[in-house]
């Protein structure tokens, strides 16, 4: 099985290689769209800022390629993000997989738990469906770092609480993206991961 972590201007794309090949998989970092195109599995990592990113995917023709895959592919943190069809960060048209728009966190005022944004930490996830869960999975703690989220809809595969109910995971067809991180989320990330990559 050929899987590939494609390579654009957003960080943590090494960790994602890495929890990969703790769980004993093989994969490739790469831009080359024909390498992307023939792979068995494709991951959609990224840390960073919405609109300077769409711009480098759309200037490097990585936007209409991502769009036209056929084969499972996982968008990751600012990945989910950019699969939606609108970003508040930066006011930004998004990859539009998922007819959704993103949304910033707003503080809760009074704030009398003193929450804080970004939401950055261990937090549950629920009512989970969808082909990279399975019901072992339901209320593990998993890894978050971020200031906008995905409200629940259609698509929503997770829901995590943090301010208000929100979608940490969504699919579609043959795509499939979550808000947290797998690769940092210990054992209920690896098996996530290891679901997606069995699909």
């Amino acid at each position: 099985m050929k899987t590939v972590i494609i390579k654009y201007n957003a960080g943590n794309i090494r960790s994602v290689n890495n929890a990969l090949m703790r769980l004993g998989y093989e994969s490739e970092i790469t831009a080359d769209p024909d390498k992307i195109i023939k792979a068995d599995k494709v991951i959609f990592p990224g840390v960073g800022e919405a609109k300077k990113t769409m711009e480098y995917l759309n200037k490097t023709g990585l936007a209409g390629l991502i769009k036209e895959l056929k084969q499972p592919v996982l968008g990751i943190c600012l990945g989910m993000q950019l699969m939606c069809s609108h970003s508040e960060e930066g006011d930004v048209a998004c990859l539009n997989i998922f007819d959704e728009k993103v949304k910033k966190f707003i503080l809760p005022d009074p704030n009398p738990d003193n929450v804080k944004v970004p939401h950055m930490g261990w937090n549950s996830i629920y009512d989970l469906k969808g082909d990279i869960f399975d019901p072992s999975l339901e209320g593990e703690y998993v890894y978050f770092v971020h200031s906008y989220f995905v409200a629940s809809g259609e698509h929503t595969t997770a829901t995590t609480d943090y301010i208000h109910p929100y979608s940490s995971a969504v699919q579609k067809d043959n795509f499939f993206a979550t808000q947290f991180h797998p690769e940092k989320s210990s054992k209920a990330g690896e098996k996530i991961l290891s679901n997606f990559l069995k699909l």
